[in-house]
């Protein structure tokens, strides 16, 4: 069953979980992972390699995804959709260089807020300024514009306006490897102020872990928010012992590396959920696991020295998409996708329509506040709540998801994908076909073609900078020659 959209809104705010029905507001815990590739998850049915016990039981409590996708496939854009429930091009953002992320931007943590949210950030951010980020310098600290990378150096005071304690969150543990800034502390558990910078020679999985678990039992009697941006399986790739040997015999290092990360981010999905059930919370619970984009797997997945070569592949697997990180084929933009909610999803399903990550803000909102406070900034979200369509699976719609990264620009709606490539190359793809991403059928069906473009390029003209692709750098010409050729 086909619903008109007007319709489908009348649907969600009829059978919206709100704050009138219960008068505990749920509790909501997303668990971002970091270049996890879609095959790697054991209930992924994929590879026989991984395990993930924990997250394979999250998805036996609640809703797998298997058409989950992000907003970009590189980090900082796609973590700039999800934590905003927007678009990141409404901000300018179409890469790591256009960041940071605008300080006006209105995050899930600041929309939960008012409504008694203890909101927390743990791990990796990337929506700070980088030293990639030159528009920006030239504007904030000219006299770094021009230095190579290695010599440039932001100062906190122009960090600070662009950090989690900026943008909502109430406490922080913020970091990727050995150095975090933080304002709580992970032995005593008391607030810290002002924020300090800590070391850890722990493993940096483990040391996420321990800070998620610490807000937890801190904040467990009172609603709360927690972002928890694992550093993994990104490179570097690093992981202990104690991983590693449960994954013994021949293969690839950098595959046995990222098999250990992820265990280990396995083994942190399970301590988190055993500290809300150590304070009866995990009922009334959300955790939304996925990952930011897909795997990058330099095409030939080369297994270069676990010491060098930082930016390779990272061991993760992307099958049976086509293509890696980078791309706007599934390969880089459908990630793993678990919605778990005892109280408020069915169990052991699996939900195969599309979803995005700009999906959270609305649903996570539904539940704080009612559909009351999602029409109230309907407007400024580009996502939807699908906590009611996760119930009825039955309804069908036809939204349209969009993407633009680099000189690429995409549209899925239903079954079809159109893909444009600023170079030249234009790709449209029977999503439910056996050939998937394999077979271009702008020849076969090039009315739909000309119809998906059109909305496409109607899309690509209100985000900014507005306008398809032009193909003026084709930074990605070698990967479509290279699956496509």
């Amino acid at each position: 069953m086909k619903l008109p959209i007007r319709i489908l809104f009348g649907f969600l705010a009829a059978t919206a979980i709100t704050a009138a029905d219960e008068p505990i507001r749920p509790n909501v815990i997303v668990v971002l992972t970091d270049d996890q590739g879609w095959a790697d998850l054991s209930c992924q049915g994929q590879v026989d390699d991984i395990l993930t016990p924990n997250i394979d039981a999250l998805a036996d409590r609640g809703v797998r995804c298997t058409a989950g996708y992000v907003t970009a496939p590189q980090c900082s854009p796609s973590r700039a959709g999800l934590i905003t429930g927007r678009h990141q091009q409404r901000f300018g953002i179409d890469s790591i260089p256009d960041m940071p992320l605008a300080s006006e931007a209105t995050t899930i943590a600041e929309r939960l807020q008012p409504f008694g949210y203890r909101t927390g950030f743990v791990g990796k951010w990337h929506l700070e300024p980088n030293v990639l980020c030159i528009n920006w310098m030239k504007r904030e600290l000219p006299e770094m514009a021009d230095k190579p990378r290695r010599d440039i150096r932001v100062p906190w005071t122009k960090i600070r306006p662009y950090s989690p304690a900026a943008q909502g969150f109430d406490e922080y543990y913020w970091g990727e490897l050995q150095n975090y800034r933080v304002n709580y502390d992970l032995q005593s558990g008391q607030m810290l102020s002002p924020m300090q910078m800590v070391q850890h020679s722990e493993f940096r999985i483990d040391v996420q872990t321990e800070a998620a678990v610490n807000f937890i039992e801190r904040n467990h009697s009172q609603p709360f928010y927690l972002h928890v941006g694992y550093y993994g399986p990104h490179t570097p790739l690093q992981a202990t012992e104690e991983y590693l040997s449960r994954f013994p015999g021949p293969m690839p290092e950098r595959r046995r590396y990222a098999l250990a990360m992820i265990a280990a981010i396995d083994d942190g999905v399970g301590r988190i959920v055993d500290q809300l059930r150590k304070h009866g919370l995990l009922e009334n619970t959300l955790i939304v696991m996925t990952s930011d984009n897909g795997a990058p797997l330099k095409m030939t997945k080369p297994d270069s020295p676990i010491d060098r070569d930082a930016g390779g592949w990272d061991g993760s697997l992307n099958d049976p998409w086509v293509g890696e990180k980078g791309m706007l084929t599934d390969g880089g933009l459908r990630v793993p996708m678990i919605w778990s909610f005892p109280r408020g999803l069915p169990s052991n399903k699996v939900y195969e329509q599309p979803i995005s990550t700009l999906d959270i803000a609305p649903s996570v909102l539904s539940l704080a506040g009612g559909m009351d406070a999602v029409e109230a900034v309907k407007s400024e979200l580009d996502g939807i709540n699908v906590l009611p369509l996760m119930n009825a699976p039955q309804i069908v719609t036809e939204r349209s998801l969009f993407f633009r990264f680099w000189d690429q620009a995409a549209i899925r709606q239903g079954k079809w994908k159109y893909l444009f490539v600023g170079a030249g190359s234009e790709y449209l793809f029977d999503l439910e076909s056996d050939q998937h991403e394999q077979l271009n059928r702008m020849e076969e069906h090039p009315e739909i073609a000309d119809r998906l473009k059109q909305e496409l390029s109607t899309w690509t003209n209100s985000i900014h900078p507005p306008g398809m692709p032009r193909g003026e750098k084709q930074r990605e010409r070698g990967w479509y020659e290279y699956y496509y050729q």
